[in-house]
């Protein structure tokens, strides 16, 4: 006998298919990159990564402080420079936290913008079954028009109402939300005119001497220091001359200063030739460009008359040692001193060079080293002449501000004098060369930018505190009312008339919900025109929920 098996067969389950590992990975990368908790802790490191900027000097600041840190200390700048810490925002690292925390906010901001719209369009949610277990409930009578007149109320007050049939359900404070949102925005915003800024911007310092003789061209060589951004090249920078045609400071008696004000002609082929003022809190705009007024001094004019007769003049700017007085020291150098006119020669010990202290105010009584008033109540000049081989004309670059002292230790250059001098005397030296101080012109010092990011990021900061302002005091909250009818069985705080269900929920922490509840109630009830107290509505939600 053949026996037949009727079993249903049994299929095989089909093998299940492995992840796969590396959009696994990428997937909980992108979660943990996005999350709110590593935009913060992105952000603590940003500001951390800022500290050595603010600390350290910076090469597109003050190379010149940057260059003084290598002498100081010799050992720690190496270290300290492999690892760009003197060009701390352009650097890689800080670079990479900057676009991590800019992708960071995108995709942390994107899910939450799509959600709150989705919040904005729907609906407000329909009453809870038992009302009495909201933060805040009450029952009290029905107000003519039943829901109708409750939705009229709750619109007065600017709450987004729904009504259904006998129930209003409300819903406020969509502002906390909608300013989280601006202000996380708005900071991408910053960080997005920073980026532009940073690239596409430039920037540069100079000193200008008053004079028809001192102009300065807006090319990149006449810059004293210079910074232009990875996007800018040296043919992008706008043509226009500025000439310092006068300069005038106020100050109190105690020295502080009061008023300034910087007059320049402004010429070229990008700018119309005209005249033009400005100082330092109101800067003058060109045509993408802006020039600030940084500093001021004095630039003593020194005639010094060799032994052949032949006589030069020196208008170098004197800097300022940092005194309220504007106490200055500086260098006259004249490298085309005591040449032979006959053979067109000089002996190269023959270099003629000045270091010197101005005082604006000098004391009555010495010693004559620090300047009492920054005006020019008393001008005196301290003159410390030297004769040697400076080095003035074998091309190596030197400091136009103080004098190579390695010269003097080695004896290449010889001290030869001292003399204080006061407008219009004379000095004469050993030689028989004399030196006149002739007077002093004034010098402002300028900062010349263009910053592309600066309008954005202005209007970025301002949307940025307009909606920290919605997030710090905007309160998400709901109400809702059912008006229904009494319980026949039960006794009634209204006598047998309609009653009227009210609770409220607020949504984040608002210690002020409670009395805004029991304002709307009194609201919504016309306590005042029915002589009915928000307070006996209470009393009796209580001993509902009690019952």
């Amino acid at each position: 006998m053949t026996v037949v098996d009727d079993r249903p067969e049994t299929v095989a389950p089909a093998p299940r298919r492995r992840p796969n590992r590396l959009l696994a990975l990428l997937r909980n990368s992108w979660r943990q990159l996005t999350s709110m908790r590593t935009a913060l802790i992105l952000l603590f490191l940003l500001a951390v990564a800022a500290i050595p900027g603010s600390v350290l000097p910076q090469r597109g600041i003050s190379p010149e402080k940057v260059n003084q840190y290598f002498v100081d200390h010799p050992d720690w700048a190496p270290r300290l420079d492999r690892i760009g810490a003197f060009e701390v925002f352009g650097s890689v690292w800080f670079s990479a936290i900057y676009l991590l925390l800019f992708t960071s906010l995108i995709g942390c901001i994107t899910p939450r913008l799509r959600d709150h719209i989705r919040a904005l369009r729907s609906r407000p949610p329909a009453a809870p079954k038992r009302m009495a277990r909201l933060p805040q409930h009450t029952v009290l009578p029905a107000p003519p028009g039943g829901a109708a007149a409750v939705a009229e109320v709750l619109r007065k007050r600017r709450w987004r109402v729904e009504v259904r049939g006998d129930e209003v359900s409300a819903e406020k404070g969509y502002l906390k939300e909608t300013g989280n949102l601006l202000f996380h925005t708005s900071l991408i915003a910053v960080l997005i005119g920073v980026g532009l800024g940073s690239w596409y911007g430039w920037s540069g310092n100079r000193l200008l001497v008053a004079g028809a003789d001192n102009s300065f061209c807006n090319t990149r060589q006449q810059y004293a220091e210079a910074k232009l951004g990875p996007r800018v090249d040296s043919a992008d920078l706008p043509r226009f001359c500025l000439r310092l045609d006068d300069f005038q400071a106020r100050f109190l008696d105690s020295g502080q200063p009061e008023f300034f004000n910087a007059t320049v002609t402004v010429d070229g082929p990008d700018e119309p030739t005209r005249s033009a003022n400005f100082s330092v809190n109101a800067p003058l705009r060109l045509n993408d460009a802006s020039v600030y007024l940084l500093g001021h001094g004095y630039a003593p004019v020194i005639r010094y008359t060799d032994r052949f007769g032949n006589s030069q003049i020196s208008d170098e700017p004197f800097l300022t040692t940092g005194d309220m007085g504007l106490t200055s020291e500086g260098l006259a150098a004249f490298p085309d001193a005591n040449v032979d006119p006959a053979t067109g020669q000089r002996a190269p010990d023959q270099q003629m060079a000045f270091t010197g202290i101005y005082l604006p105010t000098a004391p009555e009584q010495p010693p004559m080293v620090r300047s009492q008033y920054p005006t020019e109540r008393n001008p005196v000049l301290n003159l410390v002449a030297y004769r040697g081989n400076l080095g003035l004309d074998a091309g190596i670059p030197t400091s136009i501000y103080q004098l190579d002292q390695r010269q003097v230790r080695t004896g290449k250059v010889k001290e030869v004098g001292t003399k204080l001098l006061r407008k219009g005397e004379t000095w004469t030296l050993d030689d028989g060369t004399t030196v006149e101080f002739l007077g002093t012109e004034r010098y402002v010092t300028l900062s010349i930018r263009h910053d592309p990011g600066a309008t954005p990021l202005l209007i970025s900061c301002g949307f940025l505190l307009v909606g920290l302002m919605g997030s710090l005091f905007g309160r998400r909250r709901r109400v809702w009312f059912r008006v229904t009818s009494p319980d026949p069985t039960e006794e009634s705080p209204t006598g047998g008339s309609s009653l009227m269900e009210a609770g409220g929920l607020p949504r984040t922490d608002y210690p002020g919900f409670a009395e805004e509840f029991a304002q709307l109630i009194a609201a919504v009830s016309g306590a005042d025109r029915s002589g009915v107290s928000a307070d006996s509505g209470d009393r009796a939600g209580v001993r509902e929920g009690a019952e």
